[in-house]
């Protein structure tokens, strides 16, 4: 019964739907998960960063409608080093002029929509980080912007207002 509850929940992670994180994260343990059990809760990684010690971080991103991008640390042990939700204040802040589209997306995950603006000669990318002060409207989204050089000129926010 565990092993269905871990694919289904993988299953619905996949097509965005984020319910089951919450029981896939309390069943992980940093020191003692393995990578095959993570792989067993998450499914596979959206994209894989490796890391200069020999660990590899995956990246497991709930966007364009989930408001989360989980990247999880695995040691070269294959043992569960470390779960962290990057969507937050602090990584906001780390986002500076000049950084590169893959230093963000190494920070943040993949963007929920990336859009190019002609006459501006700009391309945005965005992150869904709120669904609203009460949960179910008006999201806000994240945004970092680019330059033609593939560089941060800025970051911002807006909500989306519906009507």
């Amino acid at each position: 019964m565990k092993r269905l509850l871990a694919w289904l929940c993988a299953v619905l992670s996949a097509i965005g739907i984020t319910a089951c994180d919450y029981f896939n994260l309390r069943e992980l343990k940093p020191g003692e998960s393995t990578a095959a059990e993570v792989r067993e809760r998450f499914g596979p990684p959206q994209m894989e960063w490796r890391n200069a010690d020999g660990s590899v971080t995956w990246e497991f991103t709930r966007q364009p409608e989930g408001t989360e991008c989980f990247m999880i640390t695995i040691g070269p042990d294959e043992i569960l080093r470390s779960v962290e939700q990057v969507l937050n204040e602090q990584n906001f802040a780390r986002v500076v002029n000049g950084m590169s589209g893959d230093e963000v997306r190494r920070l943040l995950g993949k963007p929920a929509r990336s859009q190019f603006f002609r006459l501006k000669r700009e391309t945005v990318w965005e992150w869904k980080i709120s669904n609203g002060p009460d949960g179910t409207s008006d999201p806000v989204f994240f945004t970092v912007s680019f330059n033609t050089d593939g560089r941060v000129t800025g970051t911002g926010r807006y909500t989306q207002y519906r009507r």
